[in-house]
């Protein structure tokens, strides 16, 4: 009697395991389903911002995905482009919801000026100037008040070091915020 007590208890300990065993797979194939999901949706939404014909070096877009929901980010000229943005994200599939926290910057033909002339600055300059190439270089220029943020990806720490030196030194520029990030 003892020993098909042991059983019992033994077979039930092995489809216990068993159960476990079999929820933690599914478990590991839904969450790998899950993460190729927002890795799908994580390129299809940057492809959708880079596409936008509104987007220039003066607006800076970014995103953040938590499941179906996408939350737009950045700073753009005009309220077209912010539109179109949120438009364009919420027609991938799988973006059940879009959350837009893009701001719009002021008009102002003083920020204006300082685009222009940090523009120039930058790219203006030998180790710089293959920064600005493309539909969309990978530095943006966002410019608030007199106050320049630069974003985007550069090569090494010199290029970030000499955009943000040339970045301040031109006129009317209150403060530089370099946001820049060293690529791989």
């Amino acid at each position: 009697m003892r020993r098909l007590s042991y059983w019992w208890v033994g077979a039930l300990c092995l489809f216990i395991s068993l159960s476990a065993w079999s929820q933690a797979a599914k478990n590991n194939q839904s969450s790998a389903a899950d993460q190729r999901m927002q890795d799908r949706i994580s390129r299809e939404v940057y492809h959708e911002l880079v596409m936008l014909p509104q987007l220039t070096i003066f607006d800076n877009l970014s995103y953040k995905i938590d499941g179906s929901t996408v939350t737009l980010m950045g700073d753009v000229r005009n309220a077209v482009l912010k539109d179109e943005a949120q438009h364009a994200v919420k027609k991938i599939e799988g973006v059940e919801n879009v959350n837009n926290q893009i701001e719009i910057l002021p008009p102002s033909p003083n920020d204006d000026r300082i685009r222009r002339a940090v523009a120039r600055s930058l790219f203006n300059d030998d180790r710089l100037f293959k920064y600005s190439m493309g539909s969309v270089p990978p530095i943006h220029i966002i410019v608030k008040g007199g106050h320049v943020t630069l974003e985007g990806v550069v090569d090494n720490q010199a290029d970030k070091n000499q955009a943000g030196i040339r970045a301040n030194s031109v006129p009317g520029v209150f403060s530089v915020q370099n946001n820049l990030r060293v690529g791989s």
